[in-house]
């Protein structure tokens, strides 16, 4: 880990970079992943789940009979956590639905918008070390709420060709059957151009490693949408005297342990808390599966002292982290400061697992500081909104002039006459 005591503000630009990797090769190979797809589409993803994952896979497609083995395989009280969850999930998710409301913004013209759901959307779920079924919820619950017409789900198999049974449990309970066995940058590629198997989609969802995010930029090439650049998962905490430096560090190491190319910040103005938090982390890193993943993770993280909040939040604005927790005591005072985060955990019993899993909110949340353009997944991200219009007679003689001089002034007098020919 990276210790700073008050580090000066003109070095903040250098400790806010994440972590780098080699571009060049990357693209290189999401460029034959991409073209192999299109050439040999179901024999491509056989051949990379062979190379990638060691999974022998003579079919792809996910059948009815695993499903239903799925189902038998879920210990009960798993699935009924799956459940209690899916419930506050999409309870949160269903407030977000708005109402049209008709404007008139001049007599006699009236304007509204309405939302359309993406008709085809791509779900795609980390597997390897951590199987992410709370990601089905989280991508699953608003597209069926939004009313997507075709939602699939893509998910890389075990070495035996299989899926994990919590993930295909969960997204038949969220409705989706149509499950392919195939991961990484190769399922991108699949969901973005379509196979004999995979329907090609209009956006595609999910977080992923490099390979998946760079997948995903390459994927906007052919006109599919992207839900955001979500790479590495990140948090940073801000602690003031009255947090709790076990509670710290645990939020910490929750997030470390997602992999070694993850990054936990730390930053407090109380120097017992900061040494306590300290050695917190190493205290319960012993105990961890997999601790030797979060230690890598650690190896880029940083703990930082700094003489004020203010100072701190300026800090983690800068930042934009995927999760902020403030770890304060009177953490109202500091909302309106915050402007830069994905999702924010307010006081010490507000542990960022809630809103990974159960709390109601959605965790696929803009990571590397994109939390400065780009908000979570939310219902929104799943519709498209259209922009409607009707001029009376008297609406456009409302406004007919302005757009006349306007469209003259710009030189395209076709407009102008569109508006013209109707007034005389």
């Amino acid at each position: 880990m990276k210790i700073y005591r008050y580090p000066e503000r003109k070095i903040w630009s250098e400790l806010v970079k994440r972590p780098v990797f080699e571009r060049e090769e990357i693209s290189g190979l999401i460029t034959e992943i991409f073209e192999a797809v299109e050439k040999n589409g179901d024999k491509a993803l056989v051949g990379f789940n062979k190379k990638f994952d060691k999974a022998v896979t003579p079919e792809i497609t996910v059948s009815a009979e695993e499903l239903e083995n799925a189902e038998n395989a879920v210990p009960e009280n798993l699935k009924k956590a799956i459940k209690q969850a899916k419930e506050n999930i999409t309870k949160f998710h269903t407030a977000q639905k708005t109402q049209t409301e008709k404007i008139e913004t001049a007599k006699g013209v009236i304007c509204w918008r309405e939302n359309r759901a993406v008709e085809k959307v791509g779900i795609y779920i980390p597997g390897g070390t951590a199987p992410l079924f709370s990601t089905v919820l989280m991508l699953a619950v608003p597209a069926n709420l939004a009313g997507c017409q075709e939602i699939i789900l893509c998910t890389p198999p075990d070495r035996n060709g299989n899926i994990n049974p919590a993930i295909l449990f969960t997204a038949k309970l969220c409705g989706i059957t149509k499950i392919f066995k195939t991961g990484g940058a190769q399922a991108i590629a699949a969901m973005t151009l379509g196979t004999e198997s995979i329907p090609a989609v209009y956006k595609i969802f999910g977080p992923g490693n490099q390979f998946v995010v760079a997948a995903k930029e390459y994927a906007q090439r052919y006109g599919v949408a992207v839900d955001m650049p979500a790479g590495p998962s990140e948090v940073l905490v801000i602690a003031d005297g009255k947090a709790v430096p076990d509670f710290c560090a645990a939020d910490l190491l929750s997030q470390a342990e997602h992999g070694s190319d993850s990054q936990v910040v730390f930053i407090t103005t109380d120097a017992k808390i900061f040494t306590g938090t300290i050695e917190a982390v190493e205290k319960q890193i012993i105990k961890l599966p997999r601790n030797e993943m979060a230690r890598q993770s650690l190896q880029n993280s940083l703990f930082i002292l700094t003489s004020s909040l203010e100072d701190a939040l300026d800090f983690s604005n800068l930042y934009a982290p995927e999760h902020l927790i403030l770890a304060l005591e009177n953490f109202e005072n500091y909302i309106p400061g915050i402007r830069n985060a994905g999702s924010v955990f307010l006081g010490n019993y507000s542990c960022e697992s809630a809103g990974d899993y159960a709390s109601g909110t959605n965790h696929t949340l803009p990571t590397n500081a994109y939390a400065k353009n780009y908000s979570g997944v939310s219902l929104d991200s799943f519709v498209k909104k259209i922009t409607f219009q009707h001029l009376s007679r008297e609406g456009l003689k409302s406004i007919g002039k302005t757009i006349e001089i306007m469209a003259e002034a710009e030189g395209l007098i076709a407009h102008k006459n569109a508006v013209s020919i109707r007034l005389k």
